[in-house]
């Protein structure tokens, strides 16, 4: 894995920007299908959004905390570009960590304390709601969403996303360990409270967090949540698709169209799924997504001591 610290810094966040807007044009698609519009409206539709939010006026409810609030919306889009530094591009990568796979998660985690920070400066219930909520989910998705990372971690032996992608030459992870990588994808949605987990800005209660969100607040969180949508789907092509491997084609191409692939299946899933309650969701996180994923974990360790990966 060939390191690329200077013009990779720049061009990683710009290509995850780039797979933001095409998920973010990809759903508005699907609404603009959904509701009988002609598609093709849908993919101008972020860009007339954002300039929309970015001449709004900020507003704010009486005893709100502005630079928690701020704090923590600006989070989420810094934790998801930090999150995308360790994910290679084919044979090249920002930073090749021997702790890639670690740096990712502890990326992922700041997103609870930016969903905390945003909900709970709003000083708003319906704000406060949702960062309860979002609580909530974490605790019900981050087990079982850490033990699938480490799951393909004891496959290649290593934390280094590298080495992980150069352990699935004769046959990709997601073959090996399906549960590890279904539960991956799921934790994708939570992370970035998209879909039948996006309790915590749901139209239940107002929006939740994003309620009392208004302007540049309200396009800087949006964009977060597209970002991380974006960068987890990226971090699944390493870590379970086989990386840039794929014939004609050079490995960099390979790992976009993987790339876009599993994103372009979250954000379909959006679409189809109804969103779920939080008590439901954290019973069946607790009571199987956790379970099965320690299960799928042993047999992979059983597997490498057996060298049978």
């Amino acid at each position: 894995m060939v390191e690329t610290p200077v013009w990779g810094a720049v061009a990683a966040p710009l290509l995850l920007a780039v797979l933001a807007y095409g998920a973010a044009a990809l759903a508005a698609l699907l609404r603009a299908h959904a509701a009988g519009a002609a598609p093709t409206a849908g993919l101008a539709a972020p860009g007339r959004e954002a300039a929309r939010l970015l001449v709004g006026q900020r507003r704010s409810v009486p005893g709100a905390d502005t630079l928690l609030r701020q704090s923590g919306v600006a989070l989420v889009p810094v934790a998801a570009t930090m999150a995308v530094l360790v994910v290679p591009l084919g044979g090249r990568v920002v930073g090749d960590l021997s702790v890639g796979v670690v740096w990712f998660n502890a990326m992922e985690v700041l997103i609870w304390a930016a969903v905390w920070l945003a909900g709970w400066g709003a000083d708003s219930v319906w704000g406060l709601l949702g960062a309860y909520r979002f609580l909530a989910l974490g605790l019900a998705y981050e087990l079982p969403h850490m033990f699938a990372l480490i799951t393909a971690a004891v496959g290649a032996g290593s934390l280094r996303v590298g080495d992980i992608v150069a352990a699935q030459q004769d046959v990709w992870f997601a073959a090996v360990m399906p549960v590890a990588f279904a539960v991956y994808l799921l934790s994708a949605l939570a992370m970035a409270f998209w879909g039948p987990l996006d309790q915590a800005v749901g139209r239940d209660v107002a929006g939740g967090v994003a309620a009392e969100l208004s302007g540049v607040d309200a396009l800087v969180l949006r964009t977060g949540r597209y970002l991380m949508l974006a960068a987890a789907s990226a971090m699944a092509v390493p870590l379970f698709l086989g990386g840039g491997a794929g014939p004609l084609l050079p490995d960099w191409l390979w790992s976009l169209l993987k790339t876009a692939a599993v994103l372009a299946v979250l954000v379909w899933l959006a679409h189809r799924l109804p969103t779920v309650r939080v008590d439901r969701f954290v019973e069946v996180g607790w009571v199987v997504l956790l379970p099965v994923t320690l299960l799928q974990a042993l047999a992979v360790s059983v597997f490498v001591l057996l060298e049978w990966v």
